[in-house]
Protein backbone atom coordinates (compact mmCIF):
# COMPACT_ATOMS: atom_id res chain seq x y z
CA UNK A 1 0.00 0.00 0.00
CA UNK A 2 1.12 3.16 -1.12
CA UNK A 3 2.40 5.34 1.66
CA UNK A 4 0.45 8.96 2.19
CA UNK A 5 2.52 11.35 0.30
CA UNK A 6 3.12 8.63 -2.42
CA UNK A 7 -0.98 8.65 -2.35
CA UNK A 8 -1.26 12.56 -2.84
CA UNK A 9 1.42 12.89 -5.85
CA UNK A 10 -0.44 9.38 -7.51
CA UNK A 11 -3.67 11.37 -7.30
CA UNK A 12 -2.08 14.93 -8.16
CA UNK A 13 0.04 13.16 -11.11
CA UNK A 14 -3.29 11.30 -12.40
CA UNK A 15 -5.57 14.76 -12.77
CA UNK A 16 -5.76 15.37 -17.00
CA UNK A 17 -3.98 18.92 -17.67
CA UNK A 18 -7.27 20.34 -18.75
CA UNK A 19 -8.82 19.72 -15.28
CA UNK A 20 -11.98 17.82 -14.96
CA UNK A 21 -14.32 20.87 -14.25
CA UNK A 22 -14.12 24.08 -15.14
CA UNK A 23 -12.16 26.40 -12.85
CA UNK A 24 -13.79 24.30 -10.29
CA UNK A 25 -11.39 22.66 -7.29
CA UNK A 26 -12.25 20.58 -4.47
CA UNK A 27 -10.27 18.64 -1.43
CA UNK A 28 -8.18 15.76 -2.27
CA UNK A 29 -8.64 12.86 0.37
CA UNK A 30 -6.53 9.51 0.67
CA UNK A 31 -9.35 7.46 0.69
CA UNK A 32 -12.78 6.39 -1.02
CA UNK A 33 -15.50 7.14 1.54
CA UNK A 34 -16.83 3.57 2.67
CA UNK A 35 -20.21 1.92 2.92
CA UNK A 36 -20.77 -1.50 4.53
CA UNK A 37 -21.58 -4.04 1.88
CA UNK A 38 -25.18 -4.29 3.59
CA UNK A 39 -25.90 -0.53 2.30
CA UNK A 40 -24.17 -0.98 -0.94
CA UNK A 41 -26.85 -3.73 -1.90
CA UNK A 42 -29.24 -1.85 -0.78
CA UNK A 43 -28.07 1.07 -3.30
CA UNK A 44 -28.39 -1.64 -6.22
CA UNK A 45 -31.94 -2.50 -4.96
CA UNK A 46 -32.70 1.31 -5.31
CA UNK A 47 -31.62 1.77 -8.93
CA UNK A 48 -34.27 -0.45 -9.68
CA UNK A 49 -37.13 1.46 -7.37
CA UNK A 50 -36.00 4.46 -8.95
CA UNK A 51 -36.50 3.05 -12.90
CA UNK A 52 -39.55 1.48 -12.08
CA UNK A 53 -40.64 5.03 -10.61
CA UNK A 54 -39.57 6.87 -13.67
CA UNK A 55 -41.06 4.61 -15.90
CA UNK A 56 -44.34 5.27 -14.15
CA UNK A 57 -43.99 8.92 -14.21
CA UNK A 58 -43.96 8.61 -17.62
CA UNK A 59 -46.76 6.36 -17.97
CA UNK A 60 -48.61 8.76 -15.52
CA UNK A 61 -47.76 11.93 -17.64
CA UNK A 62 -48.68 9.97 -21.44
CA UNK A 63 -52.25 9.11 -19.42
CA UNK A 64 -52.84 12.28 -18.45
CA UNK A 65 -52.39 13.71 -21.90
CA UNK A 66 -54.31 11.36 -23.19
CA UNK A 67 -57.48 12.03 -20.99
CA UNK A 68 -57.04 8.62 -19.40
CA UNK A 69 -55.96 10.04 -15.79
CA UNK A 70 -56.95 13.76 -14.89
CA UNK A 71 -56.00 16.45 -17.27
CA UNK A 72 -54.58 18.78 -14.52
CA UNK A 73 -51.54 16.30 -13.81
CA UNK A 74 -50.31 17.09 -17.63
CA UNK A 75 -50.97 20.54 -17.28
CA UNK A 76 -48.91 20.77 -13.72
CA UNK A 77 -45.94 19.44 -15.80
CA UNK A 78 -46.22 21.24 -19.00
CA UNK A 79 -46.75 24.44 -17.39
CA UNK A 80 -44.20 27.23 -18.86
CA UNK A 81 -43.18 25.12 -21.14
CA UNK A 82 -43.94 26.47 -25.11
CA UNK A 83 -46.15 24.52 -26.80
CA UNK A 84 -43.96 23.12 -29.72
CA UNK A 85 -41.67 21.07 -27.27
CA UNK A 86 -44.90 19.54 -25.55
CA UNK A 87 -46.38 18.34 -28.82
CA UNK A 88 -42.59 16.98 -29.49
CA UNK A 89 -42.48 14.89 -26.39
CA UNK A 90 -45.78 13.36 -27.12
CA UNK A 91 -44.95 11.99 -30.50
CA UNK A 92 -45.38 8.39 -30.51
CA UNK A 93 -41.90 7.52 -31.38
CA UNK A 94 -40.67 8.86 -27.99
CA UNK A 95 -43.56 7.38 -25.99
CA UNK A 96 -41.86 4.45 -23.85
CA UNK A 97 -38.21 6.44 -23.96
CA UNK A 98 -36.85 6.56 -20.51
CA UNK A 99 -33.21 8.16 -19.71
CA UNK A 100 -30.36 5.14 -19.40
CA UNK A 101 -28.37 7.04 -16.43
CA UNK A 102 -30.24 7.82 -12.98
CA UNK A 103 -28.30 9.39 -10.57
CA UNK A 104 -30.27 10.81 -7.16
CA UNK A 105 -28.82 12.94 -4.60
CA UNK A 106 -29.18 10.73 -1.31
CA UNK A 107 -28.06 12.55 1.61
CA UNK A 108 -27.42 10.73 4.63
CA UNK A 109 -29.44 10.94 7.50
CA UNK A 110 -28.99 9.70 11.45
CA UNK A 111 -31.81 7.03 10.69
CA UNK A 112 -30.52 6.55 6.67
CA UNK A 113 -30.76 8.53 3.51
CA UNK A 114 -33.21 10.87 2.06
CA UNK A 115 -33.52 11.28 -1.78
CA UNK A 116 -33.17 14.65 -2.23
CA UNK A 117 -33.63 14.93 -6.25
CA UNK A 118 -33.19 12.44 -9.23
CA UNK A 119 -31.03 14.76 -11.66
CA UNK A 120 -32.63 13.99 -14.73
CA UNK A 121 -28.86 15.31 -17.07
CA UNK A 122 -26.60 14.74 -13.97
CA UNK A 123 -23.01 16.00 -14.15
CA UNK A 124 -20.09 14.19 -12.76
CA UNK A 125 -20.10 11.41 -14.91
CA UNK A 126 -16.27 11.68 -16.10
CA UNK A 127 -15.38 12.81 -12.56
CA UNK A 128 -16.85 9.65 -11.09
CA UNK A 129 -15.18 7.69 -13.81
CA UNK A 130 -11.66 9.12 -13.16
CA UNK A 131 -11.91 8.61 -9.34
CA UNK A 132 -12.72 4.80 -9.81
CA UNK A 133 -9.86 4.84 -12.18
CA UNK A 134 -7.62 6.70 -10.19
CA UNK A 135 -8.07 5.50 -6.46
CA UNK A 136 -8.76 1.70 -8.16
CA UNK A 137 -4.62 1.83 -8.74
CA UNK A 138 -4.12 2.84 -5.26
CA UNK A 139 -5.77 -0.39 -4.29
CA UNK A 140 -8.81 0.20 -2.99
CA UNK A 141 -12.40 -1.14 -3.72
CA UNK A 142 -14.42 1.36 -4.98
CA UNK A 143 -17.99 0.78 -5.87
CA UNK A 144 -18.00 -0.44 -10.13
CA UNK A 145 -14.21 -0.80 -9.57
CA UNK A 146 -11.88 0.89 -12.27
CA UNK A 147 -14.10 0.65 -15.50
CA UNK A 148 -17.39 0.76 -14.10
CA UNK A 149 -18.32 4.03 -15.11
CA UNK A 150 -16.87 3.68 -18.65
CA UNK A 151 -18.55 0.75 -19.40
CA UNK A 152 -21.64 1.91 -18.07
CA UNK A 153 -21.92 4.98 -20.30
CA UNK A 154 -20.48 2.72 -23.02
CA UNK A 155 -23.99 1.39 -23.31
CA UNK A 156 -25.65 4.85 -23.42
CA UNK A 157 -25.02 4.43 -27.36
CA UNK A 158 -23.78 1.68 -27.98
CA UNK A 159 -22.51 2.66 -31.11
CA UNK A 160 -20.62 5.97 -30.31
CA UNK A 161 -21.59 9.47 -31.03
CA UNK A 162 -21.55 13.25 -30.09
CA UNK A 163 -22.11 14.31 -26.60
CA UNK A 164 -23.82 18.28 -27.00
CA UNK A 165 -22.68 20.92 -24.20
CA UNK A 166 -23.94 23.97 -24.30
CA UNK A 167 -22.47 26.89 -22.65
CA UNK A 168 -24.57 26.61 -20.05
CA UNK A 169 -23.35 23.41 -19.12
CA UNK A 170 -19.28 24.40 -19.98
CA UNK A 171 -18.41 23.74 -16.62
CA UNK A 172 -18.52 19.89 -17.44
CA UNK A 173 -16.99 19.85 -20.70
CA UNK A 174 -13.71 19.01 -19.42
CA UNK A 175 -14.68 16.19 -17.28
CA UNK A 176 -16.58 14.29 -20.73
CA UNK A 177 -13.62 15.41 -22.44
CA UNK A 178 -11.55 13.03 -20.51
CA UNK A 179 -14.41 10.68 -20.69
CA UNK A 180 -14.95 10.59 -24.65
CA UNK A 181 -11.19 10.26 -24.63
CA UNK A 182 -11.22 7.17 -22.51
CA UNK A 183 -13.89 5.52 -24.42
CA UNK A 184 -12.03 6.00 -27.87
CA UNK A 185 -8.75 4.49 -26.23
CA UNK A 186 -10.80 1.05 -24.96
CA UNK A 187 -10.94 -1.76 -26.91
CA UNK A 188 -12.83 -4.59 -27.13
CA UNK A 189 -12.25 -7.88 -25.11
CA UNK A 190 -13.33 -9.86 -28.26
CA UNK A 191 -12.44 -7.92 -31.27
CA UNK A 192 -9.68 -5.95 -30.50
CA UNK A 193 -10.48 -3.07 -32.29
CA UNK A 194 -11.07 0.74 -31.06
CA UNK A 195 -14.90 1.27 -29.75
CA UNK A 196 -16.80 3.72 -31.79
CA UNK A 197 -15.80 7.38 -32.19
CA UNK A 198 -16.96 9.45 -28.98
CA UNK A 199 -16.68 13.24 -29.81
CA UNK A 200 -17.43 16.16 -27.45
CA UNK A 201 -19.05 19.31 -29.28
CA UNK A 202 -20.32 22.77 -28.70
CA UNK A 203 -24.26 22.06 -28.64
CA UNK A 204 -24.59 25.89 -30.42
CA UNK A 205 -22.40 25.33 -33.27
CA UNK A 206 -23.45 21.80 -33.49
CA UNK A 207 -24.11 20.49 -37.20
CA UNK A 208 -26.13 17.45 -37.51
CA UNK A 209 -24.14 14.63 -39.21
CA UNK A 210 -26.65 11.12 -39.66
CA UNK A 211 -25.92 7.68 -37.89
CA UNK A 212 -24.51 9.97 -35.19
CA UNK A 213 -26.44 9.07 -32.02
CA UNK A 214 -26.62 12.13 -29.37
CA UNK A 215 -26.16 12.75 -25.81
CA UNK A 216 -27.74 15.32 -24.17
CA UNK A 217 -25.63 17.46 -21.87
CA UNK A 218 -28.05 20.52 -21.61
CA UNK A 219 -31.54 21.18 -20.19
CA UNK A 220 -34.38 21.61 -22.02
CA UNK A 221 -35.24 24.85 -20.72
CA UNK A 222 -32.01 25.84 -22.76
CA UNK A 223 -32.96 25.14 -26.54
CA UNK A 224 -33.51 28.97 -27.76
CA UNK A 225 -29.93 29.45 -27.39
CA UNK A 226 -28.63 26.36 -29.42
CA UNK A 227 -29.26 27.87 -32.93
CA UNK A 228 -29.56 24.65 -34.92
CA UNK A 229 -31.99 22.58 -32.71
CA UNK A 230 -34.30 22.48 -34.88
CA UNK A 231 -32.93 19.99 -37.66
CA UNK A 232 -31.65 17.94 -34.75
CA UNK A 233 -35.12 17.56 -33.17
CA UNK A 234 -36.92 16.73 -36.51
CA UNK A 235 -34.16 14.07 -36.69
CA UNK A 236 -35.24 12.50 -33.89
CA UNK A 237 -38.59 12.97 -34.66
CA UNK A 238 -38.40 10.93 -37.86
CA UNK A 239 -36.22 8.44 -36.57
CA UNK A 240 -33.08 8.89 -37.96
CA UNK A 241 -30.70 10.04 -34.69
CA UNK A 242 -31.18 8.80 -31.28
CA UNK A 243 -30.92 11.69 -28.75
CA UNK A 244 -30.89 10.89 -25.19
CA UNK A 245 -31.68 12.02 -22.30
CA UNK A 246 -34.64 12.30 -24.34
CA UNK A 247 -37.10 15.10 -25.26
CA UNK A 248 -39.33 14.68 -22.47
CA UNK A 249 -39.68 17.93 -20.64
CA UNK A 250 -41.75 16.87 -17.98
CA UNK A 251 -39.34 14.21 -16.82
CA UNK A 252 -36.67 16.97 -15.95
CA UNK A 253 -39.24 18.59 -13.35
CA UNK A 254 -39.01 18.16 -9.34
CA UNK A 255 -42.82 18.02 -8.98
CA UNK A 256 -42.74 14.70 -9.12
CA UNK A 257 -42.04 13.83 -5.55
CA UNK A 258 -45.24 16.47 -4.86
CA UNK A 259 -46.94 14.20 -7.10
CA UNK A 260 -46.44 10.90 -5.44
CA UNK A 261 -47.52 11.88 -1.94
CA UNK A 262 -50.76 13.40 -3.80
CA UNK A 263 -53.90 11.17 -2.02
CA UNK A 264 -55.84 11.14 -5.59
CA UNK A 265 -52.75 9.70 -7.14
CA UNK A 266 -52.02 6.96 -4.17
CA UNK A 267 -53.87 4.05 -6.13
CA UNK A 268 -51.51 5.13 -9.49
CA UNK A 269 -48.16 4.70 -7.93
CA UNK A 270 -49.22 1.70 -5.53
CA UNK A 271 -50.63 -0.30 -9.11
CA UNK A 272 -47.70 0.62 -11.52
CA UNK A 273 -44.91 0.76 -8.56
CA UNK A 274 -46.21 -2.54 -6.45
CA UNK A 275 -47.04 -2.40 -3.30
CA UNK A 276 -43.47 -2.80 -1.79
CA UNK A 277 -41.97 -0.49 -3.93
CA UNK A 278 -44.56 2.03 -3.49
CA UNK A 279 -43.76 2.11 0.48
CA UNK A 280 -39.87 1.52 0.18
CA UNK A 281 -40.14 4.73 -1.85
CA UNK A 282 -41.99 6.24 0.65
CA UNK A 283 -39.71 5.67 3.52
CA UNK A 284 -36.70 7.57 1.47
CA UNK A 285 -38.73 10.42 -0.87
CA UNK A 286 -39.36 13.17 1.64
CA UNK A 287 -42.53 14.90 1.52
CA UNK A 288 -43.20 17.94 -1.28
CA UNK A 289 -45.80 20.11 -1.49
CA UNK A 290 -46.75 21.70 -5.12
CA UNK A 291 -47.18 25.77 -4.15
CA UNK A 292 -50.22 26.15 -6.31
CA UNK A 293 -52.39 29.23 -5.40
CA UNK A 294 -55.49 28.00 -6.73
CA UNK A 295 -57.74 28.64 -3.52
CA UNK A 296 -59.16 25.37 -1.33
CA UNK A 297 -62.65 24.68 0.07
CA UNK A 298 -63.15 26.47 3.15
CA UNK A 299 -62.97 23.57 5.31
CA UNK A 300 -60.16 21.77 3.72
CA UNK A 301 -56.66 22.25 4.60
CA UNK A 302 -52.98 21.64 3.26
CA UNK A 303 -51.90 18.28 4.40
CA UNK A 304 -49.39 18.01 7.33
CA UNK A 305 -48.84 22.16 7.39
CA UNK A 306 -52.55 22.48 8.36
CA UNK A 307 -53.03 25.70 6.54
CA UNK A 308 -55.74 26.92 4.71
CA UNK A 309 -53.81 29.24 2.41
CA UNK A 310 -50.02 28.87 1.10
CA UNK A 311 -49.64 32.72 2.09
CA UNK A 312 -49.77 31.55 5.91
CA UNK A 313 -46.56 29.79 4.74
CA UNK A 314 -45.14 33.19 4.14
CA UNK A 315 -45.77 33.89 7.82
CA UNK A 316 -43.98 30.88 9.26
CA UNK A 317 -41.48 31.19 12.28
CA UNK A 318 -37.98 29.99 11.81
CA UNK A 319 -38.61 26.99 13.56
CA UNK A 320 -41.46 26.10 10.94
CA UNK A 321 -39.61 27.10 8.27
CA UNK A 322 -37.14 23.49 8.05
CA UNK A 323 -38.59 23.69 4.56
CA UNK A 324 -36.85 23.73 1.02
CA UNK A 325 -38.29 26.00 -1.83
CA UNK A 326 -37.01 24.43 -5.00
CA UNK A 327 -38.01 25.76 -8.46
CA UNK A 328 -39.49 22.55 -9.73
CA UNK A 329 -37.54 22.63 -13.92
CA UNK A 330 -37.17 24.35 -16.85
CA UNK A 331 -35.42 27.17 -15.91
CA UNK A 332 -32.03 28.11 -15.07
CA UNK A 333 -32.70 28.08 -11.91
CA UNK A 334 -34.17 24.24 -11.83
CA UNK A 335 -30.86 23.06 -11.97
CA UNK A 336 -27.45 22.78 -9.29
CA UNK A 337 -28.70 24.87 -6.20
CA UNK A 338 -29.23 28.17 -7.86
CA UNK A 339 -33.22 27.57 -7.08
CA UNK A 340 -32.96 26.72 -3.64
CA UNK A 341 -33.13 27.61 -0.75
CA UNK A 342 -33.73 26.45 2.74
CA UNK A 343 -36.59 28.82 5.10
CA UNK A 344 -34.78 28.10 8.18
CA UNK A 345 -31.96 30.34 6.79
CA UNK A 346 -33.79 33.13 5.34
CA UNK A 347 -34.62 35.98 6.93
CA UNK A 348 -38.02 36.44 7.51
CA UNK A 349 -38.91 39.44 5.12
CA UNK A 350 -36.74 37.24 2.15
CA UNK A 351 -39.08 34.18 2.99
CA UNK A 352 -41.88 35.97 2.28
CA UNK A 353 -40.98 37.51 -0.69
CA UNK A 354 -40.09 34.24 -2.14
CA UNK A 355 -43.33 32.78 -0.71
CA UNK A 356 -44.92 35.39 -2.50
CA UNK A 357 -42.95 35.37 -6.27
CA UNK A 358 -43.73 31.18 -6.43
CA UNK A 359 -47.36 31.72 -5.95
CA UNK A 360 -47.40 34.65 -8.40
CA UNK A 361 -45.22 32.51 -10.84
CA UNK A 362 -46.81 29.38 -10.40
CA UNK A 363 -48.41 29.30 -13.70
CA UNK A 364 -45.21 29.79 -15.54
CA UNK A 365 -42.65 28.54 -13.08
CA UNK A 366 -43.93 25.83 -10.78
CA UNK A 367 -41.97 25.78 -7.52
CA UNK A 368 -42.41 22.89 -4.79
CA UNK A 369 -42.13 22.82 -0.82
CA UNK A 370 -39.97 19.78 0.60
CA UNK A 371 -39.41 18.89 4.20
CA UNK A 372 -35.65 19.23 5.16
CA UNK A 373 -33.49 16.34 6.59
CA UNK A 374 -30.33 17.29 7.78
CA UNK A 375 -27.47 15.31 7.31
CA UNK A 376 -25.91 13.32 9.55
CA UNK A 377 -22.08 14.05 10.14
CA UNK A 378 -19.37 11.93 9.67
CA UNK A 379 -15.46 12.49 9.67
CA UNK A 380 -13.06 12.29 6.38
CA UNK A 381 -8.98 13.21 5.88
CA UNK A 382 -8.21 15.61 3.51
CA UNK A 383 -4.28 16.86 2.27
CA UNK A 384 -4.15 20.42 3.02
CA UNK A 385 -0.86 21.06 1.75
CA UNK A 386 1.32 17.86 2.02
CA UNK A 387 -0.55 17.60 5.84
CA UNK A 388 -3.64 15.29 6.44
CA UNK A 389 -6.67 16.89 8.34
CA UNK A 390 -9.86 15.91 9.29
CA UNK A 391 -13.03 17.03 8.03
CA UNK A 392 -16.24 16.84 9.87
CA UNK A 393 -19.12 17.39 7.37
CA UNK A 394 -22.49 16.08 5.83
CA UNK A 395 -22.46 13.99 2.86
CA UNK A 396 -24.20 13.96 -0.66
CA UNK A 397 -23.90 10.54 -2.17
CA UNK A 398 -24.73 10.11 -5.83
CA UNK A 399 -24.90 6.36 -7.12
CA UNK A 400 -25.15 6.28 -11.16
CA UNK A 401 -27.35 3.77 -12.28
CA UNK A 402 -27.28 2.72 -15.53
CA UNK A 403 -29.97 1.36 -17.76
CA UNK A 404 -28.27 -1.28 -20.10
CA UNK A 405 -31.40 -3.38 -21.56
CA UNK A 406 -33.70 -2.93 -18.86
CA UNK A 407 -31.33 -3.93 -16.14
CA UNK A 408 -30.64 -1.21 -13.82
CA UNK A 409 -26.84 -1.55 -12.80
CA UNK A 410 -24.49 0.93 -10.57
CA UNK A 411 -21.14 1.55 -11.62
CA UNK A 412 -19.99 4.21 -9.67
CA UNK A 413 -21.18 6.59 -6.80
CA UNK A 414 -19.41 10.04 -6.15
CA UNK A 415 -19.53 11.28 -2.50
CA UNK A 416 -19.26 14.70 -1.73
CA UNK A 417 -18.30 15.98 1.78
CA UNK A 418 -18.92 19.57 2.89
CA UNK A 419 -18.31 21.57 6.31
CA UNK A 420 -20.93 20.84 8.95
CA UNK A 421 -22.23 24.22 8.36
CA UNK A 422 -22.77 23.83 5.09
CA UNK A 423 -26.44 23.60 4.75
CA UNK A 424 -26.64 22.73 1.14
CA UNK A 425 -24.64 20.03 -0.46
CA UNK A 426 -22.60 20.52 -3.55
CA UNK A 427 -19.51 20.59 -4.53
CA UNK A 428 -17.32 23.37 -3.46
CA UNK A 429 -13.57 24.37 -3.18
CA UNK A 430 -13.44 23.55 0.66
CA UNK A 431 -15.86 20.17 0.18
CA UNK A 432 -14.36 16.89 -0.36
CA UNK A 433 -15.14 14.71 -3.69
CA UNK A 434 -14.03 11.13 -3.31
CA UNK A 435 -15.51 7.64 -4.88
CA UNK A 436 -17.58 5.15 -3.09
CA UNK A 437 -15.82 2.08 -1.78
CA UNK A 438 -16.87 -0.86 0.25
CA UNK A 439 -16.25 -1.39 3.97
CA UNK A 440 -15.13 -5.21 4.59
CA UNK A 441 -15.20 -4.42 8.40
Amino acid sequence: MLVQNDRLTTIRNALPKEGLFADKDWLISPEAFPISEKFADELEHLGHRLFVFQRACNQLYQLSARGKQPEWIAKYLDAGKPPGLIELSRQKIFRSELPHVIRPDLILTEKNYIIAEIDSVPGGIGLTAWLNQTYSALGQDVIGGETGMLKGFQTVLPNGGDILISRESAMYRPEMEWLAGQLNQRRTSNIQRPTPNWRVLPAETYKLENGRDIYRFFELFDLPNIPNIDAVLKAAAEGRVQITPPIKPFLEEKMWFALFWLKPLREFWRRELGEKYFLKLQEVIPYTWLLDPTPLPQHAVIPRLEIHDWHEAAKFSQKERDLLLKVSGFSPLGWGSRGVALGADQPHSDWQKRIEHALDNFAVQPTILQQFHKGKQFEHQYYEGEELRTLKGRIRLCPYFFVEADRVQMRGALTTIVPADKKLIHGMRDGIMVPTGISKS
